[in-house]
C-alpha cells in the first residue's frame, strides 16, 4: 500500500512541477505558451501512466480516484491514501515552482504558479460548468480506456491525449484544472483570490468524476446484457 501512495505523490509532483511549470515559465497565451503548456500536462501525464501506472494505476488525480472508488476498483480506505498523496505531491511540486521563482528570481509569467482561475470563465458558475464538464470528459475517457486490458499498451497515450484536448478547450476560461490536486498546490502558494475561489476547482472536477462514473456503468452494464 506505501508504495501506491508513493506512486502517487511522486506523480502527481512531477505532474504539477512540469504542467504548471510550463505556464509559470512560458505563459498560457494563445501565440505563446497555450499549446506547450497543454502537451506539457498531457505528455507528463502519458510518462507517469507508463512509469506508475503498475504500481498505483497512475490515478493523481483525485477526480480520477473517486470514479475508480465509485466503479469498484478501489477501496474507500485506498481512496482517501490516494487523495492525501495526491494534494502532498501536488504541494511538492508547487512548492518546487515556488522556490525556484523566489530563490533563483525566475520570473513567473502566470503570477500565480499557474494557479486556476474562475473571472475568464465569466465567474464562478461558468468556472463550475466548464470544469465539471471537462472533467467529466477527461475521466470518461481514462473509466473506458483502462477498463480493457487490450489497450493497456495505449492507455498512457490515449489519456495524455485526452487531458491536452480538454486542457486547450478549457485553459483560457479556467486554466483547465480537471484535478483538485493540481489546483491545490499551486494555490496554497499564490494566496488571495486564488486561494479563496479553489473550493470551485474541487467541486466541480469531483462532480465531473461521479458524472463520469456513473455514466460509465451505465455504459458497461448495457454492454454487458448486449452480450
Amino acid at each position: 500500500m506505501s508504495k501506491k501512495f508513493m506512486a502517487e505523490i511522486i506523480g502527481t509532483a512531477v505532474l504539477v512541477f512540469i504542467g504548471c511549470g510550463a505556464a509559470v515559465f512560458l505563459g498560457a497565451n494563445v501565440g505563446g505558451g497555450l499549446l506547450p503548456v497543454a502537451l506539457a500536462f498531457g505528455l507528463t501525464l502519458a510518462a507517469m501512466i507508463y512509469v506508475i501506472g503498475n504500481v498505483s494505476g497512475c490515478h493523481i488525480n483525485p477526480a480520477v480516484s473517486l470514479a475508480a472508488l465509485l466503479d469498484k476498483r478501489i477501496t474507500t480506505k485506498e481512496f482517501g491514501g490516494y487523495v492525501i498523496a495526491q494534494v502532498l505531491g501536488a504541494i511538492i511540486g508547487a512548492g518546487l515552482l515556488f522556490a525556484l521563482t523566489q530563490m533563483f528570481g525566475i520570473t513567473d509569467i502566470t503570477g500565480s504558479l499557474g494557479s486556476n482561475g474562475v473571472t475568464s470563465a465569466g465567474g464562478v458558475g461558468g468556472a463550475l460548468i466548464v470544469e465539471t464538464i471537462l472533467t467529466f470528459v477527461f475521466v470518461l475517457v481514462v473509466l473506458a480506456v483502462t477498463s480493457d486490458e487490450s489497450k493497456s499498451t495505449i492507455a498512457g497515450l490515449v489519456i495524455g491525449l485526452a487531458l491536452i484536448a480538454v486542457i486547450v478547450v478549457g485553459i483560457t476560461l479556467t486554466g483547465t484544472s480537471v484535478n483538485p490536486a493540481r489546483s491545490i498546490g499551486p494555490a496554497l502558494f499564490a494566496g488571495g483570490y486564488y486561494l479563496a475561489n479553489v473550493w470551485v476547482f474541487i467541486v466541480a472536477p469531483l462532480l465531473g468524476g461521479v458524472l463520469a462514473a456513473i455514466v460509465f456503468r451505465t455504459f458497461s452494464a448495457k454492454a454487458q446484457k448486449a452480450k
